[in-house]
């Protein structure tokens, strides 16, 4: 078997493993548990950040829709937030619908309560004696890290410091890199886990 065709088969092997490991997340109730609590905090958590979602108390409940939701919801805000395309007044929370802002934060947010969910399963149903916690909480790491990316410029307003042109073009690359990273995470992780036993 020549290099070429070792290579096909190893990463035909790894994505059959995470899309089994995957599999067995949704299949799992503690795991499906873990991966809605993370997915929707994360979510909730990127969009306060962000500045789409903030606690108003005081402000009566209301809808605004701007002119030309489609033109304008592709309008960047900065190198990965977008415009919003309505506001809405809850009577208690305030939030800025910018669809791309939200596909970008539960992306985000689905890829790490994913990754943070088979590293649970690496602990609870690891494919090897001796993978235990340390392991599965390592290769979750880049997850951790790679989560927080997209809201680096934000990070830096709300903390007042100045940032370069290139600073800010170098925020432009982490989105993408930080989901690649979640990616290889979860390759990494999948390959930790015995699929092979039933769910509970």
């Amino acid at each position: 078997m020549s290099t070429i065709d070792r290579l096909d088969v190893d990463l035909r092997d790894r994505f059959d493993t995470t899309r089994a490991a995957t599999a067995l997340v949704f299949r799992r109730f503690d795991s499906a548990g873990i991966v809605l609590v993370l997915t929707v905090g994360y979510l909730g958590v990127f969009l306060w950040i962000v500045g789409d979602l903030s606690i108003r108390p005081a402000v009566p409940a209301n809808v605004l829709i701007v002119d030309d939701p489609v033109a304008r919801m592709f309008d960047r805000t900065g190198p990965a937030s977008f415009e919003a395309i309505a506001l809405l007044d809850t009577g208690f929370v305030r939030v800025l619908v910018s669809p791309v802002n939200v596909a970008i934060g539960l992306l985000v947010a689905v890829l790490v309560a994913v990754n943070l969910a088979l590293t649970y399963l690496a602990v609870v149903q690891p494919a090897a004696c001796g993978i235990g916690a340390g392991s599965g909480l390592l290769a979750s790491l880049p997850a951790l890290f790679s989560g927080t990316v997209c809201c680096g410029p934000v990070i830096l307003i709300a903390f007042g410091i100045q940032a370069s042109a290139l600073l800010l073009t170098l925020f432009a690359w982490l989105l993408p890199i930080g989901i690649a990273m979640l990616l290889v995470s979860l390759v990494s992780v999948a390959g930790k886990i015995d699929v092979t036993e039933p769910s509970v």
